[in-house]
């Protein structure tokens, strides 16, 4: 009896090695890098529109495609500097690790947006609500299923300038940025907190109406299983521009947008 217990105690502890190893943090890391076009265009005193297009490129940072996103809004505009949008986003994610085909997903949204004038700094805020809808696959084949949960996200936009212009055209300036994403939902688990996007770099003022950025953004993130994590390194660049149509259009600088 005591051999037969001397040979089973190094197999339970091999059992027992190998559980605390399946449940420890799994980290995904990966090279990406970000292109984006934002536009806002103000028609009237409380009404305008907003659109902004993505290319996402990941594997040693160009590749492979990653995703595409494609999303369009309606603001109304309380002020100048608050506006309530709502809208819709199309998002394609390509195919990734054991996948072969691509996976759609709708997402409504609606955001309070507001900007914040100091004497040497811009700071930038939205509250987002998105309601995601993605088409299920099985068996590398897509179903006529969705999963669906809600995500918020908190973005913080401050902007530094940097030489003399600051804001004006040919001014440049500093950016830090940082958006946090929660999910919530019946189908969401293992990953409530979902990621967290950290950008610094620098922001071009190409005219009173654009912006170019350019610069790192560290993407932190718990994938759906809750024990795996991605840390992705991404170059961002992203070009803003804004039209105001109004009859008469005040002269105020851009309120340059975000991500």
């Amino acid at each position: 009896m005591a051999t037969d217990m001397k040979r089973l105690l190094p197999l339970g502890l091999l059992l027992l090695g190998t559980g605390s190893a399946s449940a420890q943090k799994q980290h995904v890391r990966e090279q990406q890098t970000w292109l984006g076009v934002f536009n806002q265009t103000r028609f009237t005193q409380h009404w305008g529109t907003w659109t902004d297009l993505h290319v996402r490129l990941h594997d040693r940072y160009v590749q492979d495609m990653f995703q595409t996103v494609a999303r369009v809004g309606l603001t109304y505009y309380l002020t100048d500097d608050v506006r309530l949008t709502g809208g819709y986003a199309y998002v394609h994610h390509f195919p990734d690790g054991a996948r072969t085909i691509g996976q759609a997903e709708h997402r409504p949204w609606q955001q309070v947006q507001w900007f914040s004038k100091f004497p040497k700094a811009r700071l930038m805020q939205w509250v987002r609500l998105e309601e995601r809808f993605r088409r299920t696959i099985q068996n590398n084949e897509r179903t006529y299923d969705f999963n669906f949960n809600y995500r918020t996200r908190y973005n913080a936009a401050l902007f530094l300038p940097l030489t003399k212009r600051g804001f004006e055209p040919g001014g440049l300036q500093f950016l830090l940025n940082n958006e946090v994403m929660m999910n919530f939902g019946k189908e969401i688990r293992y990953n409530y907190f979902d990621q967290n996007r950290l950008f610094a770099g620098l922001v071009y003022q190409l005219n009173p109406h654009a912006q170019l950025h350019g610069g790192y953004m560290h993407l932190f993130q718990q994938l759906p299983a809750g024990s795996t994590y991605r840390n992705q390194h991404t170059i961002r660049v992203f070009y803003f521009h804004n039209f105001d149509l109004r009859p008469t259009p005040p002269p105020v600088p851009p309120t340059p947008s975000a991500p």
